[in-house]
């Protein structure tokens, strides 16, 4: 059972993460929420880390356990975040740049290596790009609405690329 939720379970956490998060700029999510979230996310990152360790020391499964391992990182850092009186903000904005940038790394990495679906990674990755984009921009300019559009791009990105590969491999 743990192995079948560790096979398929991104496909429903990446979309539940990025909607939460887009939640969370809209103002619908509490400060105390978002860290508990952190923390939550951070566990299930060491734990499919640990657990998928061997399984994946290989090609694109190589790519994706360098993403989830770094993710771990930056997902602490956010965490850490919600803990210090400074330094909040850099934290936070290694954690979400960080999930926007690593995926996006990963996608590239794949769509290269890979014959059928490569236009979904290679199209995963522009969308992250755009996201972390329109989300700097949005920030930059103090857009509310240029914010969860953004996050919502990062969303669909990630998403059709982490659903192509549990449904396809």
């Amino acid at each position: 059972m743990f192995r079948n939720a560790r096979e398929t379970g991104p496909v429903v956490l990446v979309p539940l993460a990025w909607a939460f998060v887009t939640a969370a700029h809209l103002g619908s999510v509490e400060t105390y929420t978002l860290f508990v979230a952190h923390v939550v996310m951070s566990i299930l990152l060491a734990a499919f880390a640990v657990t998928s360790w061997r399984e994946m020391s290989e090609g694109v499964l190589w790519a994706w356990r360098t993403v989830i391992t770094v993710g771990f990182l930056v997902t602490v850092a956010g965490t850490v975040g919600f803990r210090v009186d400074s330094g909040s903000t850099a934290l936070f904005s290694v954690a979400l740049y960080g999930w926007i940038g690593l995926p996006a790394a990963g996608f590239v990495y794949t769509g290269r290596r890979v014959r059928e679906g490569a236009w979904i990674y290679f199209g995963g990755a522009v969308l992250c790009v755009l996201g972390a984009v329109g989300y700097t921009l949005g920030v930059a300019t103090g857009t509310e609405p240029a914010l969860a559009a953004s996050l919502a791009l990062v969303g669909v990105g990630q998403t059709a690329g982490i659903a192509d590969a549990v449904y396809r491999y």
